[in-house]
């Protein structure tokens, strides 16, 4: 059985380098893409959270979140990472890395889009929302982080596994310019079609409802 699964890797480590390999390269790299961009976009949008929810009427500058709001928004993904990373590493042992690969992506898809959807009545509720869908969502991340390293290593040969990897991990880089550039683009294109007054003259009409469309 051992002699079988030592043919088995050595036939993967002499294999010459073919189509699969650089579609496995684009599918695990667009994971790292997508986990740097959710975990990173949200330091973007702070700040337009603190003038729609935190907006104190009858002051002269415009509404921030408080220290801890602020702290338990950015890092609670985080959080969920961790503890992802823990437990998708040892299912993917049990269950095998492919499918529990596929799991991941689709907690990462559906907490993406119920992050966008959190909701409230009051400022509170909307960030508890917000970060419960956060932390599920970070948690996805952390499985898919491992997975997709592990996967990419199985998948290359001896001479391209260390190249392959790198890729799949430049990525994340990118993942984060993407994010920020996003922010930028929606803002233009929103000071673009919409103009309201400075917050000097209008606190209200500075941050319209609108711009609570913009950040989700």
């Amino acid at each position: 059985m051992a002699r079988d699964q030592l043919q088995v890797l050595n036939l993967v480590d002499q294999a010459k380098t073919q189509l699969y390999h650089f579609i496995a390269v684009v599918i695990a790299g667009m994971g790292f893409f997508t986990d740097s961009y959710d975990l990173f976009c949200i330091s973007l949008v702070t700040k337009l959270l603190g003038r729609l929810y935190y907006q104190v009427e009858g002051s002269s500058k415009p509404g921030s979140l408080p220290p801890n709001v602020a702290s338990a928004v950015n890092g609670v993904a985080f959080c969920g990472t961790l503890a992802g990373q823990l437990f998708f590493g040892w299912l993917g042992d049990k269950m095998g890395r492919k499918r529990v690969y596929g799991i991941t992506l689709m907690l990462m898809v559906g907490c993406s889009i119920a992050s966008g959807l959190s909701f409230g009545h009051s400022p509170e509720a909307v960030v508890a929302t917000l970060c419960f869908f956060r932390f599920w969502l970070g948690f996805g991340i952390g499985g898919d982080y491992p997975l997709s390293a592990t996967i990419m290593a199985e998948y290359s040969n001896k001479k391209t596994r260390g190249s392959f990897i790198a890729a799949v991990f430049a990525m994340q880089g990118f993942g984060i310019l993407a994010g920020g550039a996003v922010a930028i683009l929606v803002s233009f294109v929103f000071r673009y079609f919409f103009h309201p007054p400075p917050f000097a003259v209008s606190a209200i009409g500075s941050a319209p409802p609108l711009a609570d469309y913009v950040w989700r």
